[in-house]
């Protein structure tokens, strides 16, 4: 096989608290994670060049000269350094449709969807765990973003077990222009008094479930106005909930009937968000 085109789907945090911090700068967390329709196309193809070489869509991530910085890059690399496969030659292009700095997973789905990608492209057979110990390795939310679906994540997101699957709904992404540095969210959480705020044992798979599971801790420290906008126009629109996923800025609500959904989509953009209706997945990163 000398190519393949991998769909990365979207994540969004149905419920986040930040637990505390080890260490290594590493954060540890309490989180519901689901997988949601809104997908970049990754398309993988081996050479004979050497080198590992990326480009993309969104000109704001990493790719040419710069693509040792993005979390592709870094990937693959892994997966060289884990195989021990010296006939190293990739190029990788994304197709983003997932926004950047908005807490949707969107790098971190990448990155395993090369990992998963580059399994299939090189025969090597590896389980789903030894692919999320590579992914791990890259970043947080890796390992949830190959395996996908509906999980609880603890420790600093490699500990994984299935959750009940998000009831049949439709999905309302919105964000604003600006997006949020995770690193800077993380700071000013560090100045919070860190403890377990919300209990992801609630959760059942209904929205109801996760009103009384607290949210996301995020949103205590966010400067960003778009999202509490965007938090009004999904219940103006008969959200059942909603919540900012991830460090922010995208902002998601649940639905149960498609036309309140896509209502709520329409009036976002007229205001001019970013906005998609999704469903919620039961996989990660896959083949097409």
């Amino acid at each position: 096989m000398e190519k393949i085109i991998m769909t990365a789907p979207a994540k969004i945090n149905l419920m986040l608290d930040v637990t505390g911090r080890r260490g290594d700068g590493y954060h540890t967390l309490d989180t519901v994670m689901q997988s949601i329709s809104l997908c970049d196309t990754v398309k993988i193809s081996r050479n004979r060049s050497g080198a590992v070489t990326v480009d993309c869509t969104d000109k704001s991530v990493p790719y040419g000269e710069l693509a040792k910085k993005n979390i592709v890059f870094k990937a693959a690399m892994a997966f060289y350094g884990f195989t021990g496969i010296s006939d190293i030659g990739l190029h990788i292009s994304i197709e983003k449709n997932i926004p950047s700095n908005a807490g949707l997973g969107g790098g971190s789905s990448d990155g395993a969807a090369v990992i998963s990608g580059m399994n299939k492209l090189y025969g090597t057979e590896l389980s789903d765990g030894q692919l999320c110990g590579i992914g791990a390795k890259v970043g947080a939310d890796v390992p949830f973003c190959i395996t996908g679906g509906t999980m609880i994540c603890s420790g600093i997101g490699e500990i994984m077990s299935p959750a009940t699957p998000l009831k049949d709904c439709f999905i309302v992404i919105g964000k604003g222009s600006g997006g949020i540095s995770t690193a800077e969210a993380y700071e000013k959480i560090d100045r919070l008094e860190l403890s377990e705020r919300f209990n992801y044992l609630l959760y059942d798979g209904t929205p109801n479930s996760l009103k009384k599971t607290g949210g996301n801790i995020f949103e205590a420290v966010t400067e960003n106005q778009d999202v509490s906008k965007i938090k009004k126009i999904c219940a103006d629109n008969g959200a059942e909930y909603s919540a900012m996923s991830g460090s922010g800025s995208a902002v998601f609500g649940l639905f149960r009937r498609q036309k309140e959904a896509v209502d709520c989509s329409l009036c976002l953009k007229e205001q001019n968000f970013f906005s998609e209706v999704c469903k919620p997945l039961p996989y990660g990163a896959r083949s097409v």
